[in-house]
């Protein structure tokens, strides 16, 4: 099953594309024998100024049309690892080839997409800024091959 993480605005060269791009690496290589990944950034960007209504147009057509989608949001629930683990693994299982994840701009994403999503989630009650949450979400998948394939990343 492929992923496709979905995000407003484009992430500048610097540490946090390098830990990002470093986590979805680990993800590609990690996932391959259990049927998970690659995973594909695609940013977008909203130049004619649409607010969320225009970004959910774009982040959209940047996911796969038969995929999972999840959103991150704040008000979204708050899944441990393991829960995620197996929350990628059940949509793995469940036949379809892709998972989609969106990442909204600094509005948040229009309810429009939250309210369309298989599932919702939370890095918690923080504010985390958008460029932080790829970082987190990258981490995330790649500790979920981790605890699908029983290594020893994982600590509990």
């Amino acid at each position: 099953m492929r992923v496709v993480i979905a995000a407003v605005g484009r992430m500048k060269s610097g540490p946090e594309k390098a830990l990002c791009d470093d986590y979805l690496g680990r993800f590609a290589r990690g996932g391959r024998a259990l049927g998970l990944g690659p995973a594909q950034l695609c940013e977008v960007e909203d130049k004619r100024g649409t607010g969320m209504a225009g970004e959910a147009a774009l982040l959209i057509r940047a996911l796969p049309e038969d995929g999972f989608l999840c959103a991150l949001d704040e008000r979204g629930a708050m899944l441990a690892s393991p829960a995620f683990a197996a929350l990628l693994a059940g949509w793995r299982d469940k036949g379809r080839g892709a998972a989609g994840f969106v990442i909204g701009g600094a509005d948040g994403l229009d309810p429009s997409l939250r309210h369309r999503a298989d599932a919702v989630l939370s890095f918690g009650a923080m504010v985390w800024p958008h460029m932080l949450a790829r970082v987190m979400l990258a981490e995330q998948l790649y500790r979920a091959t981790t605890i699908l394939a029983g290594g020893p990343y994982h600590r509990v």
